[in-house]
């Protein structure tokens, strides 16, 4: 019991790791390990959110004790994204979230090459992202982030940067808003289909919690064209990953 719990607190530590410090895969890495451990989809995807209520609630306020929150971010993607989380949490018990990954994967894809290629040219950051554009990027962030186990950071975050958000901001105020997010989903998860698996949420919690502060600084200090190289490279690796997985015989 105790040495499972301490490998899912180190797996914890590492997807938040990297989660609090380029925005996206926390949820991604957690649900993987767990469908790849035969949990059921929507067991996989209740209990990281789950774990991800507590992990974002210490991820976002590090990243404001830091400096890293654009409150204008905050107040217009938190409503859209909890009403988008927990549409998607109560239809996962009735339509597979693998339906419509491979688009979202697709799009990913394409959005962090252009993240990537926006990097090498060296972009200045631009904040000119309209509030029309901000309501439906969170009502679609938080449903595939519900249905898919994960991907609030990677839809949103990346989308964040691509339109040209200064890398810190979008990736401080993607997390605090997730907490919003992934609360209303476990919500509604307690409610439709129950919370399992304890040991595993409290392993992925302890780890979460402790790899905050760290992933926070990261940053905070690192310069924005490595950052966001680094998110254009995970966005577009783990779509190419899934759609092989998806598209192999």
């Amino acid at each position: 019991m105790w040495e499972d719990i301490l490998i899912y607190v180190a797996i914890g530590f590492v997807a938040q790791m990297v989660d609090g410090a380029i925005g996206m895969a926390f949820g991604i890495v957690s649900t993987s390990v767990l469908l790849s451990a035969g949990v059921p989809p929507v067991t996989a995807s209740a209990c990281t959110h789950a774990a991800e209520t507590f992990t974002t609630a210490a991820s976002g306020i590090a990243h404001w004790r830091v400096g890293n929150i654009d409150w204008r971010l905050v107040r217009r993607l938190a409503l859209p994204g909890m009403i988008g989380g927990a549409l998607g949490a109560y239809l996962l018990s009735e339509v597979p979230g693998d339906v419509i990954r491979p688009y979202i994967s697709v799009y990913l894809f394409i959005l962090g090459v252009l993240i990537i290629l926006r990097a090498a040219r060296n972009a200045r950051s631009r904040s000119n992202i309209g509030h029309r554009h901000l309501l439906p990027l969170g009502f679609f962030g938080g449903f595939l982030d519900a249905v898919g186990g994960g991907g609030w950071g990677p839809m949103v975050a990346t989308t964040l940067i691509g339109r040209g958000a200064e890398a810190r901001y979008a990736i401080g105020s993607v997390n605090l808003v997730e907490f919003f997010v992934t609360a209303v989903i476990s919500a509604t998860f307690l409610v439709t289909v129950g919370l399992e698996l304890w040991p595993i949420i409290a392993g992925l919690v302890v780890g979460g919690v402790i790899a905050a502060p760290f992933a926070a600084l990261a940053t905070r200090y690192l310069p924005e064209r490595l950052l966001m190289i680094v998110v254009g490279l995970m966005v577009s690796g783990l779509s190419v990953l899934y759609l092989i997985r998806k598209l192999a015989p």
